[in-house]
């Protein structure tokens, strides 16, 4: 039972989890970001290229 109560009142999982949230987040505006950067380069190389052409 002391086990039990000296799990429970043990916060490192909970601060664990946390930054893991927080890593996810950072993720995914980057991820968003990255991708509205590439439909933007990509118009930008096509316009390049047609214009080379």
């Amino acid at each position: 039972m002391s086990k039990l109560l000296t799990f429970l009142k043990n916060k490192t999982g909970a601060t664990a989890i946390e930054y893991g949230l927080i890593a996810a987040g950072i993720s995914v505006a980057i991820i968003a970001v990255v991708n509205g950067l590439g439909s933007s380069l990509n118009t930008s190389f096509t316009s390049i290229s047609t214009q080379l052409h």
